[in-house]
């Protein structure tokens, strides 16, 4: 199942607004025949890719697969067709499809005489590249990743507007790594008009990846003309409902959405309780003055107070990643 999770994590950000399944195929002596992942959208699923790689070796053989095969007619044939035609007699599932319209292949299956478990490394592969997709199945929308990089003081910038380098560079590639596998990357025209961003996923050499996110910026104000982000391939959307923005970008496909700045649009989207996870990396570093990192998020007394359960705390470099989900309700 692991080696199932490493062809998904290979295609996660290509597969949207279909999920970066992987898909390990053993021959019936379990030995590894064929491995696949998630094509973009009207291609072969992972369970067909691996399927293909392993032949004939396949029948009588075992598939896993992170993500239960589907047993409806898309854009593409039922992938519990193609493991039964190609004689698969054991397949072992992480994680049950959420989809109603695609749910039941392991039914299926079973009917078929097929042996099938569900739940191997379930909590492992639902936090990795499923991680979104699941969520927005369930939720109807996007999943919104917050990420922020702050002083030890909660400061974004210097007093004079300065903010660059904050973090270090490590910080600053595990960064540009997590761009190139989301879908959108977003940012309010404050931050558009104050700091310039490319928002582009770039290599440690500064080279662009050969994968780039959407870029958005969101609010009334017109983008700076002659910057970065006045570009043809630049989504606008001139409004500061949270709401609005996740609408659009379902429309376009989105599963998987980071949200970078600024302070306003962060406070804006956890008011309304549209932040799924945060990324804060905070430097070992003061600054005593200059903006926060986040503006109002609807908090006025402290028994309102915004807690995370903490995913994971570890260091980058010289700063400090944490890694947490909003508690709501």
């Amino acid at each position: 199942m692991r080696r199932a999770l490493e062809a998904s994590v290979a295609v996660h950000g290509a597969t949207s607004p279909n999920p970066p399944v992987g898909a390990v195929v053993l021959d019936a002596a379990g030995v590894v025949a064929g491995v696949g992942a998630t094509a973009p959208p009207g291609g072969p699923h992972a369970e067909v890719v691996a399927l293909r790689e392993a032949g004939e070796r396949a029948r009588g053989g075992t598939a896993v697969v992170t993500l239960e095969p589907c047993a409806h007619h898309g854009r593409t044939p039922p992938c519990t067709e193609a493991l039964l035609g190609a004689g698969i007699a054991t397949v072992h599932i992480a994680v049950a499809d959420p989809n109603p319209l695609a749910a039941g292949g392991a039914e299926m299956l079973r009917r078929a005489g097929v042996e099938v478990t569900v739940g191997t490394l379930a909590q492992e592969v639902a936090a990795g590249p499923l991680r979104a997709w699941l969520h927005a199945v369930r939720a109807g929308r996007p999943h919104v990743t917050w990420k922020f990089a702050a002083t030890l003081d909660g400061r974004s910038a210097a007093a004079d507007g300065t903010s660059r380098w904050i973090t270090g560079p490590e910080a600053r590639a595990e960064v540009h790594e997590f761009r190139a596998h989301v879908d959108a990357v977003v940012v309010g025209t404050g931050t558009a008009w104050a700091d310039d961003p490319a928002l582009t996923a770039r290599h440690p050499d500064g080279t662009d990846r050969e994968r780039q996110p959407l870029r958005v910026v969101v609010g009334h104000s017109d983008i700076r003309p002659g910057s970065r982000l006045d570009a043809p391939d630049v989504l606008h959307l001139r409004t500061h409902s949270p709401d609005d923005v996740l609408k659009a970008l379902t429309d376009r496909g989105a599963v998987d959405v980071l949200l970078e700045g600024g302070p306003r649009l962060a406070g804006a989207f956890l008011a309304a309780n549209r932040v799924d996870r945060v990324l804060a990396y905070l430097a070992p570093a003061l600054l005593g003055a200059g903006p926060a990192a986040l503006a109002d998020a609807g908090v006025g007394t402290i028994a309102g107070i915004r807690r995370l359960h903490v995913d994971g705390v570890r260091t980058v470099g010289g700063d400090v990643l944490v890694d947490g989900r909003p508690l709501v309700g």
